[in-house]
């Protein structure tokens, strides 16, 4: 196992290299929660995640004849980039194999590194047998993205900044993939502090780590599906575990939904536009999984490389469920000026409308009627109860979808 020395040395490779990335007090979570909340914003590192500190260290640390010949990966993503801007670095040809659904932000964060990149396979177990295959045939070094002790020193290096902010940390939150992460910041802060406790989040649909932890034996998950894809490792790898059993307290997990809304509670409330996998931290303090209260606590932010088209879904469904849009269904006669009835009634209710549908060939729908889809910006959940009595008070039948 790795130790405090390795990530000091680690330290000083990336120095020049990587962001001292912010530390920053969390003052809504913190009034919520009675304690003293911190934020560590990998968000915010170069290439948009915290992988560029372990896979700069492992290029580092390889003689320039291997690193001529050439560095393969893996990666969903963030890790890909950590090693395409490595290679890019060292002039060395970097090769990243990648899941064929990768979202194209992605793929075209590492490409302008001037990696190669190789779509292919249904996961990022799918990739890594590629990669692995690839990098025997051709006699490159294949650098993992976690089970590696330059990878995990390079993560640490995360834990050493936070313990040097916060000396009188009491509880350290980090997002638990593969395990690299966690690996490597909790042996630098329990290195220093034995007493702070390291607390494990995973997501419910890649929760192979948490059971292992539990059960104190590898157990791969048979399936994984999550939004938090950078942390959607299925196979739980034995040299991990021995790191979150030594170092790690307790391990909790986290819902889609619970994800969904730290997504969006960091984007409205702390302004910072955040991955699933690096939003799981907050997620767990927000819906209460971890026992905080009076204690000075940071949660590792690890990235913010999110798709945009799921960053609109979040924020769609997020305004929906927090009352601040309204869809509906109404049936109307179809006949002149039954329209402007309807939006004469949301215009006396102060609702704006923000979208509109008008259909009247639905196979569901009777003769001289139409359906009209529309989408409401409302004002809370009052707001939408009084939309709903005037449209009953004016005979309208309607649905909320």
């Amino acid at each position: 196992m790795i130790t405090l020395k390795d990530i000091k040395e680690a330290k000083t490779k990336l120095e020049g290299i990587i962001l001292q990335t912010p530390l920053t007090y969390a003052p809504f979570l913190s009034k919520e929660f009675n304690s003293n909340i911190y934020l560590k914003k990998e968000n915010l590192q170069l290439t948009g995640s915290f992988k560029i500190r372990g896979a700069f260290n492992k290029v580092a640390s390889l003689d320039k004849e291997t690193r001529d010949i050439g560095i393969v990966a893996a990666s969903a993503g963030n890790h890909a980039q950590g090693i395409a801007y490595a290679g890019n670095y060292f002039g060395c040809e970097a090769t990243i194999f990648m899941p064929e659904a990768t979202p194209l932000t992605k793929v075209s964060g590492v490409k302008q590194y001037g990696a190669k990149v190789v779509l292919g396979g249904q996961n990022y177990d799918d990739a890594y047998s590629a990669a692995i295959k690839y990098a025997e045939e051709n006699n490159k070094t294949f650098i993992h993205p976690f089970a590696d002790d330059k990878v995990i020193a390079g993560q640490g290096t995360i834990g050493l900044e936070i313990i040097e902010e916060l000396k009188d940390l009491d509880i350290l939150v980090i997002p638990i993939g593969g395990g690299g992460l966690i690996a490597g910041a909790a042996v630098a802060a329990k290195s220093v502090n034995p007493n702070i406790k390291v607390i494990g989040v995973v997501a419910s649909g890649a929760r192979g780590m948490k059971e292992s932890h539990e059960s104190r034996l590898p157990i791969d998950s048979a399936y994984v599906k999550t939004i938090a894809d950078g942390i959607a490792v299925r196979v739980v790898t034995p040299k991990m575990l021995d790191y979150a059993l030594e170092f790690v307290d307790e391990i909790v997990e986290v819902e889609e939904q619970e994800i969904a809304n730290a997504i969006l509670f960091l984007l409205e409330k702390h302004k910072l536009v955040v991955e699933g996998a690096g939003a799981v931290s907050v997620a767990a303090l927000m819906h209460k999984k971890i026992d905080i209260e009076n204690s000075k606590v940071c949660a590792i932010i690890s990235g913010g490389n999110i798709d945009v088209t799921m960053l609109s879904q979040i924020i769609e469904k997020g305004l929906v469920k927090s009352f601040r849009k309204m869809n509906l269904m109404v049936t109307l006669i179809d006949k002149p000026g039954s329209l402007m009835h309807l939006t004469s009634i949301f215009q006396s209710s102060d609702a704006n409308i923000v979208q509109i549908d008008y259909d009247r060939s639905s196979i569901n729908l009777e003769f001289g009627e139409a359906y009209l889809t529309v989408s409401l910006e409302t004002k809370g959940e009052e707001h939408q109860k009084l939309i709903r009595e005037n449209l009953k008070h004016n005979g309208y039948r309607f649905k909320q979808i």
